[in-house]
């Protein structure tokens, strides 16, 4: 790690957390240690079994790997995960980043019919099972995936991933599933990877469960010695200490092999730390700058294959010329060197005690996530509206034209005259140490992904500020309780388009379509209520959203934007 400005702050801190012994009473599961949150200290030592999960969860990798050979004999090619969140983000890390000698393992969590339709293609293409993972049982989308795929799957083609006596569970006894995984209660779901909600899922796809969880035990270890030379607690005081001193902007830099592990950490950084006002926030996936375009609101965490092959050699080339240049400049640098992706075990548990350990920094309570409820909330009365009268209700526009409508509370962006002006008022309300965060509740397929990323480059030049692309709802499970909670320095622009063709919910009242614009409207109203600086884009249809984006984005930032 290189601190910069920050040596003498983290010094204090990991001397401090010596002489208090926080390293041993974290793993006495010591809740004391986030006292200052208001928490009682007997509620935050409920949440504290993610401790557990390297030793425990080794016990059980022989009845793991048992499930997934009898899901290969039975002749099943595919396993896709139905889920949210903590249940979703690790399955995607283990599908992406390892060749499994499994079955090919697919996620789950967009509500966009566009994209439900193509999952439904590809799991019935061959047999696939589902793995239905939610920890409360009742998450919305999990539920409605359900429902959806068994209009064409029998019941012996799903089991349950859930926590012992969920609503989920009793479905999957009275439907008679071929199976019910029980998770763990005293885990939360960001910080669940190493659980039956992560390694179900990895197992299916034929990850070494044992080199895994080797690797977690020896992080594990590695994270009981005194602060100063424990990996979790030195990386939670540089988080914690970066975010004191305004730079709050945690950008994660990595490999396209490993650009996974930065969703699954964005998840647990934002939702951990975002509330009361203060958090970090999370940046991953942006576009790289030269180093001398990045603000001092910034610090640096870049994670990388130590051993890459081919085309990853130039990549892990050019972030590790970027690092230096930005140690040159002052900024603080962490670097973590990956030797094998089993190793990405350990890098779980040092994540979740930096991310514990950064909320004893900020006073805050790591385990909870008050503010997620609010979107949740606010789309239930939405879909209660439309069970009542067969509509949505509508917000009202703020400028229409060129095929797209811009919708926005007028007492914080005032009065435009077309969309390209709501975009200029949005964007020119951008101010040192803002982020932009691009809410996309699109398909989220790679053509699309590319040209929002080109836009949130223009962006980022335009403005100089740090930004965001989250697709939803699944953000929302993610970095939505810290648009809410966290601080107000986020600027938001919400996308959604009306999908090519809707699809309905067998045994629901709603389609898919209405559910995610319900979804994308709640988030929108919890966002305003709580004053946060936010513009909604609607098109006609995805092209002509995208089009309209290529130009009024340009537009509002060629007019001085951000200068």
């Amino acid at each position: 790690m290189s601190h910069g400005p920050l040596d003498a702050a983290i010094a204090e801190r990991l001397a401090r957390w010596d002489e208090e012994r926080v390293a041993d009473r974290l793993w006495a599961k010591d809740g004391s240690l986030w006292a200052a949150s208001g928490t009682s200290p007997e509620e935050l030592s409920r949440w504290l079994g993610w401790l557990d999960l390297p030793a425990g969860m080794a016990a059980r990798v022989g009845e793991l790997e048992h499930l997934a050979r009898d899901v290969r004999d039975d002749g099943y090619t595919r396993a896709a995960v139905l889920g949210m969140g903590g249940s979703s983000l690790a399955p995607e890390l283990f599908a992406r980043t390892f060749s499994g000698t499994g079955v090919e393992l697919r996620i789950l969590d967009s509500t966009h019919p566009d994209s439900v339709r193509e999952f439904r293609d590809w799991a019935e293409a061959a047999r696939t099972l589902f793995c239905v993972s939610s920890k409360s049982g009742s998450t919305t989308e999990p539920n409605a995936f359900h429902a959806a795929m068994s209009a064409f799957a029998p019941a012996l083609d799903f089991i349950a991933i859930t926590d012992p006596g969920s609503s989920l569970a009793d479905v999957a006894r009275a439907q008679e599933f071929r199976g019910i995984v029980d998770g763990p209660p005293d885990v939360g779901g960001r910080y669940s990877a190493l659980s039956v909600f992560g390694l179900v899922p990895a197992a299916l796809h034929g990850v070494d469960l044992a080199a895994l969880l080797d690797q977690a035990q020896a992080m594990a270890e590695a994270c009981r010695r005194p602060a100063s030379a424990n990996p979790g607690l030195r990386l939670g005081a540089l988080l914690g200490e970066a975010a004191l001193a305004g730079r709050d902007k945690l950008t994660i830099l990595t490999t396209r092999r490993l650009a996974s592990f930065g969703d699954w950490a964005e998840q647990l950084v934002a939702e951990s730390t975002g509330k009361r006002g203060r958090g970090i926030v999370p940046i991953v996936g942006e576009p790289l700058r030269d180093a001398e375009r990045y603000a001092s609101d910034r610090c640096f965490v870049v994670i990388a294959l130590d051993e890459p092959s081919g085309p990853e050699l130039a990549e892990l080339a050019e972030l590790a010329d970027l690092a230096s240049a930005l140690e040159g400049l002052g900024h603080p640098v962490a670097r973590i060197g990956i030797g094998d992706p089993n190793e990405l075990g350990g890098e779980f548990v040092r994540w979740e005690i930096a991310t514990a350990a950064a909320g004893m920094v900020l006073d805050i309570d790591p385990f909870d996530q008050p503010n997620v409820q609010e979107s949740k909330d606010a789309t239930r009365e939405l879909l209660d509206a439309f069970r009542a009268d067969g509509r949505l209700p509508a917000p009202e526009p703020l400028a229409e034209g060129e095929g797209v409508t811009a919708f926005a509370d007028r007492a914080v962006m005032g009065s435009a005259s077309d969309p390209a002006a709501a975009i200029h008022d949005l964007l020119a309300g951008v101010h040192a140490g803002d982020y932009v965060g691009l809410l996309a509740y699109l398909p989220r397929t790679d053509a699309v992904q590319e040209r929002l990323q080109r836009l949130r480059a223009i962006i980022g030049s335009g403005t100089g500020a740090a930004t965001t692309l989250g697709f939803g709802p699944r953000f929302l499970h993610s970095t939505g309780q810290l648009h809410k909670g966290g601080p107000d320095s986020g600027v938001f622009l919400q996308l959604t388009a009306d999908p090519e063709r809707d699809l309905p919910i067998p045994g629901w009242n709603e389609t898919f379509a209405t559910l995610v614009a319900a979804q994308a409207l709640g988030d929108l109203r919890s966002l305003q209520a709580r004053g946060r600086r936010a513009v909604r884009l609607h098109g006609d249809d995805l092209e002509t959203l995208l089009a309209a984006l290529e130009t009024m984005v340009p537009g509002a930032l060629g007019a001085g934007v951000g200068s």
